[in-house]
């Protein structure tokens, strides 16, 4: 298996994070031989299946973002209640991402992927068609189930066929559309949304689909392992419905129509089943996740920054999207394009990390990174109609370099102590933790800016806007407050060495 090096992603992607997102998988690389023309030719169609599944996976996790209030007009629902299209597309990924690898063992990358690209589609399909926000909600779990797979199973494949000295183009390869998908969706969103409808958003994704399920049933290299380990289904189950309730329990304290003693009941019972996987594994002999990684410093402290940093920040592309659209008046495509410099000014801060490590120490590099990231939240709630298009422009780009730098440091300093024996298991609660975040930031910010909207709104326009800077402030403060967690770590923690200068775990 290789090592923590990572191919640059799409904000939370690792090599690592490639070998199966379970702590089971291992396996040995034949000998090197001579391929011949037509394997070569299938790990070039293999290469580009995965491109393709990982360009469809992580556009659609943001190019519904400046559809929503086009969605909330056309199904009778309120632009500021529209979150649980978000949060069940990535709850559902949080929760099938730690059987992803046991599935690939048990039944062959080929099958699940294309299995992953059928359940995608259809899923799409199933939310263009959808009458009203319940059956959206319910089509988005269907096609997070799908995209839960692509991503891990995709990587797979690649570490299980290419060669070593073809592996990192490889992975660069695949890497180069998932840094894409991101930075086109908001704009596609808007525009497919303003100049057809919202229904195109799910429907672009059909033809590519069905192409790619076709060419993946037809040329995509098959590998399963003859050796599994036993998959911990009672952990399995215990953890995903913690995390499932939690979630929905969070989302209904938010005002939605459930009923408060079932939304208690939720969370209770919630709590009581993560606290019951941990006491559990820690008498198992092969569990779902060790305890025994939580031993590990910079591990435990990475995990737990990476949970409540994000509590604020992944909820800002839900946000933004609104606050341009619903209280400043913008067109969707204009909402999208005001969203390009977030992504384009984090792709061009990634390669400060490793620099930025080498010079200061993860400490105080976090410390210092989290709180900018919350001010810079925070002066979000100054943003106004009259504040001039370019002044938005430079906070949307010092929002995306500040929060990819945050993304990029979390992550190695998560994975970089975990070992070859750790690293598989580590960084696969390392990418369900990611994906939970993104569920509750959205629950949260939904919820507070819905507690404001109730509280503030007395029939004037200018009363959402108030609502979103309320909103703003909030959960700015909420990251910066985070930044206590990685004031914990130790000052001895060991900087990154230029020999790491490739390293990119964003």
């Amino acid at each position: 298996m290789p090592g923590t090096v990572a191919a640059p992603g799409a904000g939370q992607t690792t090599l690592v994070q490639a070998a199966g997102m379970n702590q089971a998988i291992l396996w040995h690389r034949p000998p090197p031989c001579s391929p011949t023309v037509d394997h070569r030719k299938t790990l070039n169609v293999t290469l580009w299946l995965v491109a393709i599944g990982l360009f469809m996976q992580t556009l659609d996790t943001t190019i519904v973002n400046t559809a929503l209030p086009a969605m909330a007009a056309s199904l009778g629902e309120s632009p500021l209640r529209m979150q649980s299209v978000v949060i069940s597309y990535a709850l559902t990924m949080a929760v099938l991402i730690p059987a992803s690898g046991w599935l690939a063992d048990r039944f062959g990358t080929r099958k699940v992927y294309f299995s992953a690209i059928v359940l995608f589609t259809l899923g799409s399909v199933l939310c263009a068609v959808s009458q009203n926000l319940s059956q959206l909600v319910a089509s988005r779990v269907v096609q997070g189930a799908g995209g839960a797979m692509l991503m891990p199973v995709g990587r797979l494949v690649i570490l299980r066929s290419f060669p070593q000295e073809r592996l990192l183009p490889a992975l660069s390869f695949v890497a180069i559309p998932a840094m894409v998908g991101p930075m086109i969706g908001p704009v596609l969103g808007g525009w497919l949304s303003e100049q057809f409808s919202w229904h195109w958003v799910f429907l672009i994704n059909i033809p590519v689909g069905v192409a790619g399920a076709i060419a993946t049933r037809t040329f995509m290299i098959d590998k399963r392992e003859t050796q599994r380990a036993a998959f911990d289904g009672v952990g399995y189950g215990l953890l995903a419905f913690g995390m499932a309730a939690i979630s929905l329990s969070l989302d209904g304290f938010s005002g939605r129509a459930t009923g408060h003693a079932t939304v208690v009941l939720m969370l209770v019972f919630g709590l009581i089943s993560i606290v019951t996987y941990w006491l559990r594994a820690g008498k198992q002999a092969a569990p779902l996740f060790s305890p025994a990684l939580f031993r590990i410093h910079t591990f435990t402290i990475g995990l737990l920054g990476n949970l409540f940093a994000r509590l604020g920040s992944s909820g800002m592309p839900f946000l933004l999207p609104l606050l341009l659209q619903v209280s400043l008046g913008y067109s969707p495509t204009h909402s999208g394009l005001m969203m390009l410099p977030v992504a384009a000014a984090g792709m061009l801060s990634k390669r400060l990390a490793t620099s930025l490590i080498t010079r200061y120490g993860y400490r105080h590099v976090l410390v210092v990174n989290t709180v900018l990231v919350g001010l810079t939240i925070a002066s979000f709630s100054l943003v106004d109609a009259s504040h001039p298009v370019w002044a938005q422009v430079v906070l949307m780009a010092f929002f995306g370099a500040v929060n990819s730098l945050q993304f990029t440091a979390m992550n190695t300093l998560t994975l970089k102590d975990l070992g070859q024996q750790g690293a598989s298991s580590g960084n696969s609660i390392l990418s369900m933790m990611q994906m939970l975040a993104i569920s509750l930031s959205v629950t949260v910010a939904g919820g507070i800016l819905s507690a404001f909207s109730h509280f503030v709104d007395h029939g004037a326009p200018q009363d959402a806007l108030a609502a979103f800077h309320a909103t703003f402030i909030c959960i700015g403060l909420l990251t910066a407050a985070s930044a206590w967690i990685f004031w914990q770590l130790s000052p001895d923690v060991p900087r990154e060495s230029k020999k790491d200068d490739s390293l990119d775990l964003g």
